[in-house]
C-alpha cells in the first residue's frame, strides 16, 4: 500500500474538511506573533524589565485563550490575586 494512501486523512484533511483544522499547526509560531509585531512597530523595548513585563502578560492572555477563559476576567485575576491565577492556568480548564 501505498505511503499517500495510508495517510491520506492526515495530508488531505484541510482540504477534505475545510475549517476542521488549521491553517497551520503551528502554535509557537502563533504565540510569538504579536512579540514580532510590537518589536517592527517600536523597535525594542525601554529595558529588559519591560521586555520581560510584556512577554509575562502575553503569556497569561495566551493560556488563559488557549483554556477558554474571558481575556478580560483573567486580566482582572491577574491585578487581584496573580498567585491565585498562576495555579489555575497551571491546572487547566475547569
Amino acid at each position: 500500500m501505498d505511503r499517500f494512501d495510508r495517510l491520506r486523512e492526515e495530508i488531505m484533511g484541510y482540504f477534505l474538511y475545510p475549517g476542521l483544522y488549521p491553517y497551520d499547526n503551528n502554535q509557537a509560531e502563533r504565540d510569538i506573533r504579536m512579540m514580532k509585531v510590537r518589536e517592527k512597530i517600536s523597535g525594542t523595548f525601554r529595558s529588559e524589565e519591560h521586555g520581560e513585563g510584556f512577554c509575562g502578560i502575553r503569556s497569561i492572555i495566551s493560556s488563559g485563550r488557549k483554556q477558554g477563559r474571558a481575556i478580560l476576567e483573567v486580566l482582572a485575576e491577574l491585578i487581584s490575586s496573580p498567585a491565585v491565577l498562576g495555579h489555575r492556568l497551571a491546572q487547566g480548564p475547569e
